[in-house]
């Protein structure tokens, strides 16, 4: 029995043998005293939070998917545990195969778990998805959701919380030459893009918009002839004569949740309206558009990027594969 059903599932919080915070409760089997499926339900009666989040790979550029993510703090059950002191970082882990040398493992700093900075939502014990019981694929019975994070942090089949005194990340996704501690980033990409058009007429496009921490302002577009040369030193086209797509609105109807209504009291939205108080909202996807004029004949390139809400342009100001995906992307158009 590997715990992943409601029925059999139970959460372990200990200290770090190796670097060891001091506890006073130590949440274990052998004690008897670990957190199972009926526990963690008695906190969520009291704690219990939901929000939108995006969730997206470190090392891929489209998004896995948005939903509505259900949870108790994580802050809630390492007070279970009772810490003193020395804790200064929280790593967990949880079912991955059943080879003890393959742990998957993420971790935080303890003021990450224990307070939310500039308005995020807590780090979470995830139970639900749009309403409905994490299920196994989505790595129920239950995972840890960091807000801000891109996937490989919100680690699934959660089993452990260790407390531990170390003072640098050991996530398994720093062996991998990752920036362990980027956050979701501000980019744009196409969805509907015509492959082809008549000379002088004027063509529709469309994308999406990541939100990541830095928020979204601007969604802009530019259309190269391949006959021109780009500008020498400007790598990321800070000169080209960018324009202004149109940010659409958040949807009426919502996919993936029951009925199409975000559920009530969720972190983000009005409790009367069930409409988002600020548009885009951070950690979610926006969609837009665009109405480009006619060209002449030829081999034309469409590129899309994003403005974040400082006033900065895709790709920066994190340019680096290894700190998440956010090239400008690049799409081919025949006019004809």
């Amino acid at each position: 029995m590997v715990g992943l059903t409601r029925e059999t599932w139970t959460l372990e919080v200990i200290s770090d043998p190796d670097y060891p915070a001091t506890i006073h409760h130590a949440l274990t089997q052998k004690k008897g005293t670990s957190l199972d499926f009926a526990g963690l339900m008695q906190l969520a009666k009291k704690y219990a939070v939901r929000f939108p989040k995006t969730m997206t790979c470190l090392n891929i550029g489209c998004p896995l998917g948005t939903g509505i993510w259900e949870g108790v703090p994580l802050r809630e059950v390492v007070w279970l545990a009772q810490p003193e002191s020395n804790l200064r970082r929280v790593f967990y882990y949880g079912y991955h195969n059943d080879d003890p040398k393959q742990m998957f493992r993420s971790s935080l700093p303890i003021d990450r778990v224990l307070e939310d900075p500039f308005d995020l939502p807590p780090v979470i014990l995830c139970y639900k998805l749009n309403g409905e019981w994490l299920n196994s694929v989505r790595g129920g019975p239950v995972r840890l959701v960091v807000p801000e994070a891109y996937g490989f942090k919100s680690i699934k089949w959660l089993t452990h919380v260790v407390l531990t005194n170390l003072y640098h990340a050991n996530d398994t996704y720093a062996e991998g030459n990752n920036d362990v501690d980027s956050t979701l980033k501000t980019f744009a990409a196409t969805l509907s893009v015509p492959d082809q058009v008549k000379p002088g007429e004027p063509f529709p496009v469309t994308g999406y918009a990541q939100v990541g921490t830095s928020g979204l302002s601007k969604v802009q577009v530019w259309v190269q002839s391949n006959a021109t040369e780009s500008p020498e030193h400007d790598r990321f086209f800070i000169k080209a004569p960018w324009t202004d797509a149109q940010i659409l609105p958040p949807p009426k109807h919502w996919g993936g949740v029951p009925d199409g209504r975000i559920p009530a009291d969720t972190l983000g939205f009005d409790k009367a309206t069930g409409r988002p108080r600020h548009w885009p909202m951070r950690l979610t996807k926006a969609y837009w558009a665009a109405l480009l004029p006619g060209l002449a004949a030829g081999e034309y390139t469409l590129r899309c990027r994003t403005i974040d809400e400082k006033g900065v342009a895709q790709p920066l100001p994190r340019p680096f594969a290894k700190s998440g995906h956010c090239d400008i992307e690049s799409v081919g158009i025949t006019i004809k």
